[in-house]
């Protein structure tokens, strides 16, 4: 069965292009002529310098962006051709972890309202539904935040407590695809290792496609299938994660 699975990839991005005209003679080419797959269940990892376009990748195959050029393709349907119904459903099926866990969080929002807000727009949960609470309670206790956070306020928390608010967010509507923007870069390197084992349980426990944007190769290594090298907005390397370190084969790789 997980071979069936693995042969249809979840998420296909095709000869992706998204340029930025900066002014009437230049344009930035941040993502140029991209192609690669992400199966279900499996990691794939995005790493290069600041300024490679490794986020821009990330928010045009969620539709951040909408690309110059190209396809991004889930589950087989182009996501830039979506009716109203299936954009609402690709709204709930793919979720993102943004970067900064200080400003992608409302400040005046409670962490229950924070995780609830999704669940609310989908109609998965009327508003004062108890059930709701009880739900909240529990995505909570999987991304390790005690039931007591609920009525708490951002500005109460640690950044590594943040940042697990931002993953508990993103998994409560149940996803099959989230993209993890930088989401453990403005961390701490003891919580980042927390936050990269917390999301690898999620993703084996709900068998989650992740795309894990990253410029540092060591923090990728352990929960990636699969590795891409980002530069100039191209891939120039995408090997399984272990041959990357045992034999990289570009010279930029190795420089990183």
């Amino acid at each position: 069965m997980e071979n069936t699975e693995k042969k249809q990839p979840l998420v296909q991005v095709k000869n992706l292009c998204k340029y930025f005209e900066i002014s009437r003679k230049e344009t930035l080419k941040a993502v140029d002529d991209l192609t690669f797959d992400i199966y279900k269940g499996e990691t794939v990892s995005l790493v290069g310098e600041s300024g490679c376009g490794k986020s821009t990748t990330g928010r045009t195959m969620i539709k951040l962006y909408n690309p110059t050029s190209g396809n991004v393709y889930y589950d087989g349907k182009d996501i830039f051709k979506y009716n109203h119904a299936e954009q609402k459903e690709f709204c709930k099926k793919v979720q993102m972890i943004f970067q900064n866990p200080y400003s992608s969080l409302n400040p005046r929002m409670t962490v229950g309202q924070i995780i609830g807000e999704g669940l609310l727009a989908h109609g998965i949960f009327k508003k004062n539904d108890e059930k709701m609470q009880a739900y909240v309670m529990e995505v909570m206790e999987k991304c390790g935040l005690a039931p007591y956070m609920i009525h708490r306020y951002p500005h109460q928390f640690s950044g590594g407590q943040r940042q697990r608010i931002g993953i508990a967010r993103a998994l409560a509507l149940k996803p099959r695809f989230v993209v993890c923007d930088e989401a453990v870069s403005a961390l701490d390197v003891s919580i980042q290792s927390q936050i990269v084992n917390l999301l690898k349980d999620l993703g084996s426990e709900d068998n989650l496609a992740y795309l894990f944007i990253s410029h540092g190769l060591s923090v990728v290594k352990y929960i990636s299938d699969r590795i891409g090298v980002m530069y100039l907005g191209n891939i120039v390397e995408l090997a399984e994660s272990q041959e990357m370190f045992d034999h990289p084969t570009h010279p930029y790789t190795e420089a990183l």
